[in-house]
C-alpha cells in the first residue's frame, strides 16, 4: 500500500518563500512519476509540477516555471516542492500524488497522467 505523507505549509507573506515535502512509502518507486497538485477554495484541483522518480525530469504548470522547483531525494523517498516568490494566487491545498507508470510517458503528458496514489494535502496560505 502506498502511502504519501506531505507536509511543510503555512502561512507565509508575498513574495516569500516555502518548501513542501511529500514523505512516500510501500513500493519501490523507480518507474513512478511524482506530481504536485493544488486546489483553492471554489476552484478545481489543478497540476502543479511533476518530476519522473528514475531519472528525475522535471515538468512545471506555465505559472509556476522560475518560481517553483520539484525535485526528488531517493535516499530518504522524499519529493520537494520548492516555492519562491509566492503569491496570493498561489494559495491552495497542496496535494502530492503517484502514478505508478508514469516513467513510460513523455514530460509532456505528466498532467495527464492518472496519478493512483495521493496524500491527504497540505495548506498554504500566501497573505498580500
Amino acid at each position: 500500500q502506498v502511502q504519501l505523507v506531505e507536509s511543510g505549509g503555512g502561512l507565509v507573506q508575498a513574495g516569500g518563500s516555502l518548501r513542501l515535502s511529500c514523505l512516500a512509502s510501500g513500493r519501490t518507486f523507480s518507474s513512478y512519476v511524482m506530481g504536485w497538485f493544488r486546489q483553492a477554495p471554489g476552484k478545481e484541483r489543478e497540476f502543479v509540477a511533476a518530476i519522473s522518480w528514475s531519472v528525475g525530469v522535471p515538468y512545471y504548470q506555465d505559472s509556476v516555471k522560475g518560481r517553483f522547483t520539484i525535485s526528488r531525494d531517493n535516499a530518504k523517498i522524499t519529493v520537494y516542492l520548492q516555492m519562491n516568490s509566492l503569491k496570493p494566487e498561489d494559495t491552495a491545498v497542496y496535494y502530492c500524488a503517484a502514478d505508478r507508470r508514469g516513467s513510460s510517458y513523455s514530460v509532456s503528458y505528466y498532467p495527464k497522467l492518472t496519478y493512483d496514489y495521493w496524500g491527504q494535502g497540505t495548506q498554504v496560505t500566501v497573505s498580500s
